[in-house]
């Protein structure tokens, strides 16, 4: 049996990632001066400061929006650690996080959003919380950053939720044998 193919383009990834950081990123913090007022405050060393946090914050959270697939494929998809792998291709300059086990469809699909509300939806509610702009944008890039899991999530709705899908340890790739 031949698989059904689900590849990304990474160009039109790439785009859509940029238009959506763009878009989240203003309406997010322009949302937050609506619900907070406040006055704003520019010196050198808070914007020092604060891409320092932004900086750290954003890479913490895109090696804890790898391990979540990671956990993802364990707790959804009930895959044995030892078919977990996890790291960074600076060729392509993205990381990634892959099982060589097929898991269902539902579990899959699971796996692909849990980093957008963990990563993402979450920090960006912290934010509002704490009316911290810095958070708030992390967590809009990080939303913004989920589109290539959201495509593959969209693609996987149109096959049954018992279909192995197989990931693709190389490419932003699945293989689904419905």
């Amino acid at each position: 049996m031949q698989p059904h193919i689900i590849q990304l383009d990474i160009k039109k990834i790439a785009k859509q990632n940029i238009l959506w950081t763009i878009g989240l990123s203003i309406g997010l913090l322009l949302l937050n001066l609506f619900l907070q007022p406040q006055s704003i405050h520019i010196s050198a060393s808070s914007i020092i400061w604060n891409v320092i946090f932004f900086v750290v914050l954003y890479v913490v959270l895109i090696i804890l929006h790898e391990a979540c697939h990671l956990l993802g494929f364990v707790l959804f998809g009930k895959t044995p650690f030892r078919s977990l792998s996890y790291g960074v291709d600076f060729e392509k300059g993205m990381a990634y996080a892959t099982t060589s086990q097929p898991l269902p469809n539902y579990a899959m699909k699971k796996a692909l959003l849990l980093p957008f509300w963990v990563t993402g939806v979450i920090p960006t509610f912290i934010g509002f919380w704490l009316n911290n702009n810095t958070v708030i944008l992390v967590g809009a890039f990080l939303i913004a950053g989920a589109v290539g899991d959201i495509a593959m999530y969209k693609e996987l709705r149109k096959f049954s939720k018992h279909a192995k899908v197989q990931d693709d340890p190389k490419e932003p790739k699945l293989y689904v044998y419905d």
